[in-house]
């Protein structure tokens, strides 16, 4: 059983995403790579076409593709790059660099003027250079509780410590590992028959709802003024 609870670091509220004809939108670009990251996608896409949306999808940054089945020789895009082919997204706007500190990498995400980048469950470490191009910053999902569960397995760490609460952050990206201010986030009590596969679903589904929430306030600057630093006192990693 799962019990949800909502927490937004700003006092702006949720909001409706919304823009008058005039205003011009702004540049989001999405990083992600596995399913779960593909979820979050559409639902960015969906929240991008709708009217009056403030914001659309510039491009889209993802793992190269690989070979995902044994026995297969053929490379396969990932599950984001694929639903992002899948929902008529121009493929030359689909990036795939090995690390995201290339040159060319880094030449083509400026050429397409972010305003803002999103990451979840991308699998890349973000090199400086990178995050000082979109000026609004970058946003990651985080399926933990922030501070606590820092890195790559927080849902599988956290259900191997037997906790009863979890949950999912909304928060700047800083070079430190998962250390940046977080905007909002939200709890759960879970009990002991949940699998780490299904709460990883659940978990980056109300995180694409927090972000399309923020969003606004992401867009506008008022979110990094009232987001709230994280205790590192408190924090508690995840390695795989």
């Amino acid at each position: 059983m799962l019990r949800r609870f909502l927490c937004t670091c700003n006092s702006g509220g949720a909001s409706t995403v919304t823009v008058t004809a005039s205003a011009k939108k702004k540049n989001v670009v999405f990083l992600g790579s596995p399913q779960v990251s593909a979820s979050v996608l559409d639902k960015l896409i969906l929240a991008s076409q709708a009217s009056h949306s403030i914001f659309e999808l510039a491009a889209v940054v993802t793992q190269p593709p690989s070979v995902r089945d044994r026995g297969r020789k053929n490379l396969m895009p990932s599950p984001v790059a694929q639903l992002a082919l899948d929902k008529g997204f121009p493929q030359q706007l689909i990036f795939t660099p090995h690390r995201a500190g290339e040159e060319n990498f880094l030449s083509n995400l400026k050429g397409v003027n972010p305003d803002l980048c999103i990451t979840a469950a991308y699998g890349n470490i973000l090199p400086q250079r990178f995050l000082d191009i979109p000026p609004c910053g970058t946003v990651n999902i985080h399926p933990s509780l922030l501070p606590l569960y820092r890195g790559a397995a927080p849902v599988q760490r956290a259900l191997q410590d037997g906790v009863t609460e979890t949950g999912v952050s909304l928060a700047y990206t800083i070079r430190a590992l998962d250390a940046g201010p977080v905007i909002a986030y939200e709890k759960f009590q879970v009990d002991d028959s949940i699998k780490a596969p299904e709460l990883l679903s659940i978990l980056f589904d109300l995180g694409s709802g927090l972000l399309i929430r923020e969003l606004p306030f992401i867009l506008d600057g008022s979110a990094k003024v009232k987001a709230l630093p994280q205790d590192d006192s408190n924090a508690t990693l995840a390695p795989k």
